[in-house]
């Protein structure tokens, strides 16, 4: 994104920018989500230039927001450094992402110092994938990873730009997404198919319990999360977690005590609903359905 100050732009009202950006008619509240994008909608020739068009306009005239249901989107005003979107109900603010052909794992992403500082903040965007295929003009995946599944561990620093390119040295971030658990990747369509909204705002509320935990605690609860997903069973043992004891020991090396640690996660995920503790050592993932 070509980014602009916040400051620039003033103290903004969320009430007025639902007025003055773009708002999509009403009507579209009460159809159903149209994949297919209107190449009139725009009026770029450049192609990186047209898509973002396109995909920003579908997004804001069919998307919803997954945290309240709401079927109306705002736009904040462009260029806008930190969002794009954001709902004028529940307030949760939205950085899409857009790319074309086969959705890939890692997502080209801004200033990696900025993207780390902002992890903690409290109006860190939740990510929308856009996934696209630009000969037919229609989406092919829509997915949304929560702002609470945001930790370290899924930032990856890129290499800084040559001394000689135009901004010299800015070192840049990608977004790792084969590191966000499968619950930490919510599809509103996936491979073309629209996907039930009571579905989307199920999946959605199922993990809102991190959002009151802190970036380090919330880094070992994914990373355990991340581990049960990996065993590939509904019901599983607790030795089958203890499995990964060497691979938390990576990830948290200054840890002598990884075992407890786990024991500690899976009671919390008990605790929140995630998960129920069957007895004898023995858990069983709740249902998404």
């Amino acid at each position: 994104m070509n980014c602009r100050s916040r400051s620039a732009c003033g103290s903004w009202r969320r009430s007025e920018l639902s007025e003055r950006y773009c708002k999509p008619p009403l009507s579209n509240a009460r159809k159903s989500m149209k994949l297919g994008f209107e190449e009139s909608q725009t009026a770029y020739t450049n192609g990186s230039q047209k898509a973002r068009d396109l995909t920003e306009r579908w997004f804001h005239a069919w998307g919803y927001c997954p945290n309240c249901g709401d079927p109306k989107i705002v736009r904040f005003p462009n260029n806008s450094p930190v969002a794009d979107f954001f709902c004028n109900t529940c307030k949760e603010e939205y950085e899409l992402k857009s790319k074309k052909g086969k959705l890939s794992n890692r997502i080209a992403d801004g200033a990696f110092k900025t993207k780390c500082e902002r992890l903690a903040a409290s109006n860190n965007p939740s990510l929308v994938v856009l996934n696209y295929d630009l000969n037919n003009l229609s989406v092919v995946n829509l997915l949304v990873v929560p702002k609470h599944f945001f930790v370290r561990d899924i930032i990856e620093e890129r290499k800084p730009l040559a001394p000689t390119a135009r901004r010299a040295n800015w070192v840049g971030s990608n977004i790792l997404l084969n590191q966000v658990p499968a619950s930490g990747k919510i599809h509103i369509v996936r491979g073309g198919i629209l996907r039930p909204k009571e579905l989307v705002l199920a999946e959605w509320k199922r993990t809102l319990f991190l959002r009151q935990e802190n970036l380090e605690a919330r880094g070992w609860i994914i990373e355990v999360m991340k581990c049960v997903e990996a065993i590939g069973k509904q019901e599983f043992q607790l030795d089958d977690v203890y499995a990964y004891e060497a691979k938390l020991s990576g990830i948290y090396p200054r840890n002598q005590n990884v075992k407890p640690k786990i024991r500690q996660q899976l009671q919390f995920l008990r605790d929140k609903g995630y998960l129920d503790f069957v007895g004898r050592g023995t858990y069983r993932l709740r249902s998404q359905d």
